[in-house]
């Protein structure tokens, strides 16, 4: 018989096999001498004009000669010197040419494994993997892998994240995925044009250009201004379309897998346990259609998206799932401030509502876009109360709750008793939700 320390032993001196990425990937950083000295022209675009014209056309062959295969050998020597390695604890990456820097990302930190696919990575088969670690803003990410072997290292490093063994990690494989929701491209593009935004951006850029001429008589002003305007309302609507086009929501045991996009394609992955606020938007031309969209914040990670347009029920219950055990509260539920808090906020203080189950804080505001935040009483940070010298005139105050995600959610004009009491309340409530909160990982049951 083994002695229960040889294997660990055995298993730690086992060599750690490093790995390089796609062979692609060189003419993707060989761009970067070229986009230096395009970067050049363009801060001092009359110096570069300059140069330009002194040169003949011998002498910007021979540039190009210089400049191609400088390029070229740059890609390559950045893609021979970056390496990377799963070891039993950690995932280690090796990069730098001259200066060299070596990332080691413990497993348990790891949040989220996301595959993004740029247009061009998606015709030539690679895929570039991104991932959320705890404490860190900026996320580290390896471009490009084969398609496969993206979708392998994920569901590799997602099982040993979870605790399993690293013999047994590349036989659990990706994690079965069940569809929750899928957006279909007409809805979508129906709330892309029902959008506040969409409108605002059409009526200035309609408004703004016959003002200019009345005032200037200047056709390039009209122009200068007109067209960046139109410009700007026909690319925010646009682009939201083409990013969240085929948008769908998977449940798996690793979290909420979330697939979209029509030129680039993202999979992203909802940390379990990591969500700290979820916002139910209801725009004010979306009520009709009975639509909302679901927004989220993530602690440590830059998923801000759940449902990008959806019915209330769907929205829900696709909600229920992030946040197990928690009911959305209906607006019958929401209890308004009282009608002194009309003095403070004129018309606008009847969007305001609040809500205080035994699972979250509820708070609703807005009265055109209404955005009902909630918090799971595990989630809550801290808990402040603030009053202004207007509102300590009419017996008013709000409360703020501090989520792990640095976002804070305010429950506005409460009577100043009830304020009081709600901020004791809620510190109680939020040291018994982290006690009895289920432990944050990957694949739990």
């Amino acid at each position: 018989m083994t002695a229960p320390g040889v294997d660990d032993a055995v298993r730690a001196k086992e060599p750690v096999i490093e790995r390089r990425l796609h062979p692609v990937t060189p003419l993707r950083r060989a761009w970067a001498p070229v986009a230096v000295v395009v970067g050049w022209a363009v801060h001092d675009p009359d110096q570069a004009q300059q140069q330009l014209t002194r040169l003949t056309t011998t002498t910007l062959l021979v540039a190009l000669a210089v400049l191609v295969p400088a390029a070229a050998l740059y890609g390559f020597l950045t893609w021979w010197f970056t390496h990377f390695a799963v070891t039993e604890t950690e995932l280690r990456i090796r990069t730098g040419l001259l200066f060299r820097r070596t990332a080691h990302i413990r497993l348990e930190r790891i949040q989220a494994v996301d595959i993004t696919q740029p247009l061009l990575a998606r015709v030539a088969g690679v895929a570039k993997l991104k991932l959320d670690v705890v404490g860190t803003d900026k996320k580290d990410e390896l471009s490009f892998l084969g398609e496969r072997e993206a979708r392998a290292l994920r569901a590799e490093l997602l099982a040993r994240a979870a605790g399993f063994a690293p013999e047994t990690a590349h036989e659990v494989g990706e994690a079965p995925v069940r569809e929750l929701l899928r957006t279909p491209p007409r809805d979508l593009a129906i709330s892309v044009a029902l959008t506040g935004a969409t409108w605002g951006s059409l009526a200035a850029a309609l408004v703004v250009p016959p003002v200019l001429w009345l005032a200037t008589h200047s056709v390039w002003t009209v122009l200068a201004t007109g067209l960046p305007l139109l410009g700007a309302a026909g690319a925010s609507s646009a682009g939201r379309f083409v990013g969240e086009y085929d948008w769908t929501v998977g449940e798996s045991p690793d979290g909420l897998r979330i697939d979209h996009g029509l030129l680039d394609r993202t999979h992203e992955t909802v940390p379990p346990g990591r969500v700290q606020t979820v916002r139910i938007v209801e725009p004010l031309l979306w009520r009709r259609r009975g639509w909302v969209r679901v927004e989220l914040d993530v602690a440590g990670s830059s998923n801000s998206v759940l449902v990008p347009v959806a019915p209330r029920a769907v929205a829900e219950s696709v909600v229920a799932r992030v946040l197990p055990g928690v009911s959305v509260p209906s607006a019958e539920a929401l209890s308004r401030p009282p009608r002194r808090a009309g003095r403070c906020v004129p018309v606008w203080w009847r969007g305001c509502g609040l809500a205080v189950t035994d699972t979250v804080f509820a708070a609703r505001h807005g009265l055109l876009r209404r955005s009902l935040a909630l918090v799971p009483h595990a989630k809550v940070q801290s808990v402040r109360l603030s009053q202004g010298p207007w509102q300590r005139l009419w017996r008013l105050a709000d409360v703020h709750v501090d989520t792990g995600a640095n976002k804070t959610v305010t429950a506005r004009l409460r009577g100043a008793q009830e304020a009081a009491e709600l901020l004791r309340g809620q510190a109680e409530r939020s040291r018994t939700g982290r006690r009895d909160a289920r432990p944050d990982r990957w694949m739990a049951p």
